[in-house]
């Protein structure tokens, strides 16, 4: 089977995107894996289907590169925006994509008549430790957590996804390939985790780098970007707009206390079309 394809990326956290109102994939778990491998496939962070919804203009459903379901992307969801905006699947503004982690609505800021940057309502960031989830009642907040024989103050929070989130004096020299899987895989996240740790440069710029689970080190991640952001306000170390920078470039996360809902914004952008056999 030949499938069509658009590469598309979110400050360099890339992900194949297949429009599913046109083109049924079989196994995308097993997809996933192929088109997201380096060398011998297309090359992404992960697969993501732009599929038909009853409740909303698009559903969003993506795929790690190691082939486990994802409930959200922060990312990912701003180039859904501007791929439904950009190629006339639904040219509304606001846009509503629904989620493994909820109804998002997604406001477009356009150039030229195309996307260039998008709003999410990321929605209300979960701090209760079951609904993360992780193994323990009530929140964590600046909670010690030993890994591999060492203690971190971590802060979980999830953004439809679990996330824990570390401060440190510098994000530079970490070696996130030996450091991150020890975090993804730790006993404490029944459902693994992703792992931000943060940089505070000022009390409106963080410095990030990520490691996610069933993709390892990314460039980016939009609902990391988010819950480091929550964390950061939790823990006295800025406010509730601050800039994150990461590896792929930049996010602005502000935490709304009149609605305590997350808005993230960033750029998103197509990078060619092409068709793979699968």
């Amino acid at each position: 089977m030949k499938l069509p394809f658009t590469k598309m990326h979110g400050i360099s956290n890339d992900y194949i995107y297949v429009n599913a109102f046109t083109t049924q994939v079989p196994n995308p778990a097993t997809v996933a894996q192929k088109v997201s491998d380096r060398r011998t496939g297309i090359g992404g962070d992960g697969l993501i289907l732009i599929c038909p919804s009853t409740t909303a203009h698009a559903r969003m459903e993506m795929y790690n590169a190691d082939g486990s379901r994802g409930e959200m992307c922060g990312n990912g969801i701003r180039c859904v925006g501007k791929y439904l905006y950009d190629h006339g699947v639904a040219q509304a503004n606001p846009l509503k994509v629904d989620t493994d982690a909820g109804l998002k609505t997604l406001f477009l800021e356009l150039q030229n008549g195309q996307v260039a940057r998008v709003t999410v309502d990321m929605g209300e960031p979960i701090l209760e430790g079951p609904r993360i989830p992780v193994a323990a009642a009530g929140q964590v907040i600046n909670q010690p957590l030993a890994v591999e024989g060492k203690s971190y103050q971590v802060t979980c929070v999830s953004m439809g996804n679990p996330h824990c989130v570390t401060f440190v004096d510098t994000v530079e020299p970490l070696e996130l390939e030996k450091i991150g899987p020890r975090f993804e895989h730790h006993p404490f996240f029944p459902k693994r985790v992703n792992t931000e740790f943060i940089q505070v440069v000022s009390p409106t710029e963080l410095q990030m780098r990520v490691w996610e689970r069933g993709s390892g080190e990314t460039w980016a991640c939009g609902t990391g970007a988010c819950a480091a952001a929550v964390a950061a306000v939790l823990n006295h170390k800025a406010g509730r707009q601050v800039t994150l920078h990461l590896r792929g470039g930049d996010l602005e996360i502000e935490w709304r206390a009149e609605d305590n809902h997350v808005y993230m914004t960033g750029p998103a952008e197509e990078v060619f079309e092409g068709m793979i056999e699968i």
